[in-house]
């Protein structure tokens, strides 16, 4: 994950853990990414690619990115085709709050193919509750509008939704509006956050709740989209199931590999661990190529489930958790915050992805499963 613009956003949406960065990470000016610190990032991430890698992805992400501007990401266009090779496919995503997106934009996204993830919480009033701007004004209109110009630029989007108090009791309604809105790759992140005391905030999604939510979401999900939407923890699930590894980093035996890159070239081992203590280095001292492969690093990654809390050692779902995100764990030997709500949602839903997974062996598709249930359930 590249963070140019550093903790710095337009909005200050309430459980924003991020914005509040700024008095923690370096102060270069405007906490923005020199030219030198952008040209040495593109060089050696595209550099440190294996000679078989045929394709490079940049994740750009804050903060707020396009505060930054076309003229900084049109730079960056141009040092990553100085330093690709031929044969390597160099991909772009940005995720962003959509507030600032316009036609000068929307031009140059269409133009260089970036996938673009629009962080939005559902309707209106469940996303304005939390996210807001500097002067306490729900930012949704204004979310609305930047979709409309990926729209009419055709841009390519997914969403990327928070699960909070606030609307964790709606996860039908939350579907049925990103489905109205056009989304048909749905990413969904439980707010978990501590306050300065230690203690978990109020605006945390109550853990039975994200699983009830999911199961929702699951619900709406296979009455009519499965095959046309797709929803990661979903896929994850059917992948596993596979005999995969986990697609999402905080259901993986092992973490570290979504290492964070700030505007200054510092370098820490997860953008959840963005403290002095996890910080890897900088790409201007060492190169990434070597922070990524120092020992450190792997040990951090390992550290995740070496070893695992003994209730969750005991657990029937380890392999579709192995215990989250150590973040969101009150200690080394506790297991996650979000332990029930997962027990929850693994327990409902996993005979219907076992199905799934079964109808893919057969040659079918995952939408195979839901005709065999319906035609079985029919007799």
């Amino acid at each position: 994950m590249i963070k140019p613009q550093g903790p710095v956003c337009n909005l200050d949406c309430t459980y924003c853990y991020y914005t509040k960065k700024t008095k923690e990470l370096p102060h270069e000016p405007g906490f923005r990414m020199s030219d030198a610190t952008l040209e040495a990032l593109v060089s050696q991430y595209i550099g440190g690619q294996p000679p078989e890698a045929t394709e490079v992805q940049f994740a750009w992400q804050g903060g707020e990115p396009t505060l930054l501007g076309v003229a900084f990401f049109e730079r960056a266009m141009t040092l990553q085709a100085r330093y690709s090779r031929p044969g390597l496919r160099i991909l772009n995503s940005l995720q962003t709050n959509g507030t600032l997106l316009d036609d000068s934009w929307g031009e140059f996204l269409a133009r260089n193919d970036f996938l673009v993830g629009l962080s939005i919480d559902g309707p209106k009033e469940l996303h304005d509750h939390f996210r807001k701007d500097h002067s306490g004004r729900g930012s949704f209109d204004e979310v609305m509008r930047g979709l409309a110009v990926l729209k009419r630029h055709r841009v390519e989007f997914n969403t990327l939704t928070t699960i909070h108090r606030a609307n964790a009791r709606h996860g039908r309604r939350v579907y049925e509006f990103l489905r109205s809105i056009g989304s048909d790759f749905m990413q969904f992140i439980p707010v978990v956050e501590r306050e300065p005391s230690g203690a978990w905030s109020p605006r945390s999604v109550p853990s039975a709740q994200y699983g009830d939510f999911m199961l929702q979401v699951l619900e709406r999900w296979k009455a009519q989209d499965v095959g046309r939407v797709y929803v990661s923890a979903f896929e994850m699930m059917i992948g596993i199931l596979l005999g995969l590894p986990a697609s999402l980093c905080v259901h993986a035996e092992t973490c570290g590999r979504n290492i964070a890159v700030e505007h200054d070239g510092s370098v820490f081992r997860c953008d959840h661990f963005v403290f002095p203590t996890h910080r890897a280095g900088n790409l201007r001292e060492a190169s990434l190529s070597e922070l990524v492969a120092a020992p450190e690093q792997i040990g951090f990654g390992d550290a995740k489930s070496k070893p695992l809390p003994a209730e969750c050692r005991r657990c029937s779902f380890v392999e579709f958790c192995y215990g989250g995100c150590p973040a969101r764990r009150p200690g080394a030997d506790r297991p996650s915050y979000l332990c029930e709500g997962y027990k929850r949602f693994f327990s409902r839903s996993l005979p219907t992805f076992e199905a799934m997974a079964a109808a893919i062996r057969r040659g079918g598709t995952a939408s195979d499963a839901l005709r065999r249930s319906n035609s079985t359930s029919d007799v």
